[in-house]
């Protein structure tokens, strides 16, 4: 065990040190608040926490030019990611109406999910989009908005687990997997089969992709993957052992400031590791990321059920009553299960220039069941992610820089 763990020091270190990443700024900065951060601090191993910064100058083109920083950084320490897994499947569900390279098949077209293996349901209709009828683009649109599960699941049987994962490795992905639908538990033989996908047009059909079948498990060597001291079963019985998340979804910060960086700055990478996006698929991108859920007409949401900040992790918490400032947006994708919020973000102030990346994972499970669904998130976990995106916020007010930032391509405001 020790010898295991000497390893994953090894790794992260040598990690850190290829991306030279600062390890010391934010722990000083979080010190520097002990009324904001030090219950945090006192136990930053017993609350998971990661975080990821990273400060952004542009040159003279309005290249972006980036610099990080870390806090208690780990690709190799597991973590739930839970719905962060839901942006680089949106990317890459778009990416592959663009590959398929089929006349009149477009992220609009509708689309039917046929089933073909234990489990699996089938979808004709989605009542939620415009013309009644399920389509790529709705999936994207639920996802960014709302953080909708079964969307994420019929874009996941659309790209297939073995090329979803296949895409990753493609795109630089090196500590991640994604081998499982969200929240209707999906493991084991279950997870590797997919359904049959059907776009359409009238009575013509465009595109049939046949159920597939995927027999890799993507083995990632990790800490941490059995957590706590007992579960609920699904019997509702409490069970005297760890809980395991071995064989799940795997999402390490690093890999997902990275997607998010080549989804908003295309310009930074080369063209072979760039994603093959469409200028509309962008903008449906960047629109939707930013958007509170009161601004959609379809899907239209409760705003009761789906206040303005809702998926805002970072610098609003969940404060339902919170003030929204008309100058930022946030561009991002959050998670929460299982006592983890994760939040991984791009945060712009038009007004004042401002724009930066920050990736945080933070967990709060006091008595130590898992699947109980008793979890500290409102006096723990929600204030901690506001209080951070809050903080390098201003610390990022005070930065001067030589180039101000065109802005532009990211306003969405309505």
């Amino acid at each position: 065990m020790l010898k295991y763990l000497f390893l994953v020091f090894i790794l992260f270190m040598s990690d850190a040190y290829a991306q030279k990443v600062d390890t010391v700024y934010l722990e000083k900065l979080l010190q520097s608040h002990p009324d904001l951060f030090q219950k945090i601090l006192n136990h930053p191993t017993k609350n998971e926490v990661q975080i990821l910064y990273t400060q952004i100058d542009r040159d003279e083109s309005n290249i972006p030019h980036f610099r990080s920083f870390s806090y208690r950084l780990n690709p190799h320490w597991y973590f739930y990611p839970a719905s962060t897994v839901k942006l680089p499947t949106a990317i890459l569900a778009l990416e592959k109406i663009n590959d398929l390279h089929i006349t009149g098949l477009t992220k609009d077209t509708p689309l039917r999910i046929d089933s073909a293996f234990e489990k699996q349901t089938r979808v004709t209709v989605d009542e939620s989009a415009a013309n009644g009828l399920p389509s790529v683009a709705q999936y994207v649109k639920k996802i960014l908005l709302t953080s909708d599960n079964d969307a994420q699941n019929r874009l996941f049987e659309f790209i297939g687990r073995a090329e979803l994962n296949t895409k990753l490795k493609k795109y630089g992905i090196k500590y991640s997997r994604i081998v499982n639908r969200l929240a209707i538990g999906d493991k084991g033989i279950w997870a590797k089969h997919t359904n049959p996908v059907t776009f359409y047009s009238g009575k013509n059909i465009l595109f049939k992709q046949e159920a597939q079948f995927d027999p890799k498990d993507y083995n990632i060597k990790l800490a941490n993957t059995r957590q706590g001291k007992g579960y609920m079963n699904d019997r509702d019985e409490l069970v005297h052992e760890p809980w395991s998340f071995e064989g799940l979804n795997v999402y390490a910060l690093q890999d997902q400031q990275l997607i998010l960086k080549k989804l908003l700055f295309p310009e930074a990478f080369k063209i072979k590791d760039r994603f093959n996006l469409r200028p509309d698929d962008y903008n449906l991108m960047y629109d939707y990321m930013s958007r509170y859920p009161f601004e959609s007409d379809f899907p239209k949401y409760d705003t009761s059920e789906f206040w303005p900040t809702y998926s805002k992790l970072l610098f609003y918490g969940r404060e339902k009553n919170a003030t929204l400032n008309p100058n930022i947006r946030i561009f991002n994708k959050y998670g929460d299960s299982y006592g983890y919020n994760i939040d991984n973000a791009y945060i712009v102030d038009f007004e004042n220039g401002v724009e930066f990346l920050l990736a945080v994972v933070v967990q709060s499970n006091e008595n130590g069941i898992y699947n109980d669904g008793i979890y500290e998130y409102e006096t723990v976990t929600y204030p901690f992610l506001k209080h951070l995106g809050q903080l390098i916020y201003h610390e990022e007010l005070k930065r001067t820089k030589k180039f101000i930032p065109d802005l532009s391509k990211f306003d969405f405001r309505k």
